[in-house]
């Protein structure tokens, strides 16, 4: 019996995986371990490459890529230089935006927010250690990788994770900020566990989250937590401006109080 984490899968490790358990198929998961190649890729990744990511053999991962190219779930990029996802990746992330009911219901409220307050406008799922973006309405001034729906970033340092810990428990906040890397994405993000826990209690006595510079210099966010009927946070809508037109205390007097209203309309139903 063999118990792995998620990570070797490219995914957090919130729990082990049983590769012993019968109903477990190892073909599908050496499957997603090359796929999840891809995330870290910044190029056209090789044969040699993927298996390297992958934690497979060469014959193993030219295997799968092969099936998978057949597929068309890996595609040779246009320059002949390597792999890339293929165009049928999409089909699937259309699934999941469609038929998560939380997304659903967040739409037009995060359109009409988007509207009122002019702003990069996101949500934000919980998996694990991180926040995963389901949807981002951005402003005039993004980037475009600031800007793709499946980007992620930890919940330690981030407004909408600290908006989510702020409806945990202490337990479960110290157990993320122990499982965390916490590791420093910028000059200002905080990874010392008092201050992390300073912001969740910050967050819970106003009711929305804070974080200045820690993922993005020049970035400041506000955040309130989306939950599940019985008090589970389920992630976060997300306010973001440029520090280079807002102070911090302006911006969360003008946008806090619409955050708070829009969670407050998607958890209502």
């Amino acid at each position: 019996m063999r118990y792995i984490q998620k990570a070797e899968y490219g995914v957090p490790p919130s729990t082990s995986i049983d590769e012993s358990d019968p109903l477990f198929v190892q073909a599908i998961a050496r499957a997603m371990q090359v796929l999840s190649a891809f995330h870290a890729a910044g190029k056209p990744l090789t044969l040699n490459e993927i298996a390297a990511a992958g934690g497979l053999g060469k014959s193993g991962a030219q295997r799968v890529v092969h099936t998978l190219r057949q597929l068309g779930y890996v595609e040779r990029d246009a320059d002949d230089r390597g792999y890339v996802p293929g165009i049928r990746i999409l089909d699937h992330t259309r699934d999941y935006l469609r038929l998560n009911p939380l997304v659903a219901r967040a739409s037009p409220v995060l359109m009409e927010l988007r509207r009122t307050v002019r702003e990069r406008v996101d949500l934000s799922l919980r998996d694990g250690l991180r926040l995963v973006y389901a949807a981002r309405l951005q402003s005039k001034r993004e980037t475009f990788f600031a800007t793709l729906v499946g980007q992620s970033v930890p919940i330690y340092c981030t407004s909408g994770g600290r908006a989510v810990m702020a409806h945990m428990s202490d337990a479960e906040v110290d157990e993320i900020i122990e499982r965390s890397e916490r590791r420093e994405i910028t000059p200002k993000t905080i990874t010392d566990p008092g201050a992390i826990r300073a912001k969740v209690q910050e967050a819970r006595e106003n009711g929305y989250a804070l974080a200045l510079e820690e993922i993005l210099q020049g970035e400041i966010a506000i955040a309130t937590a989306l939950v599940a009927p019985d008090g589970t946070p389920l992630g976060a809508i997300h306010i973001a401006g440029s520090l280079s037109e807002w102070d911090a205390e302006t911006f969360c007097r003008r946008f806090a109080p619409l955050a708070g209203e829009a969670a407050g309309a998607i958890n209502r139903f």
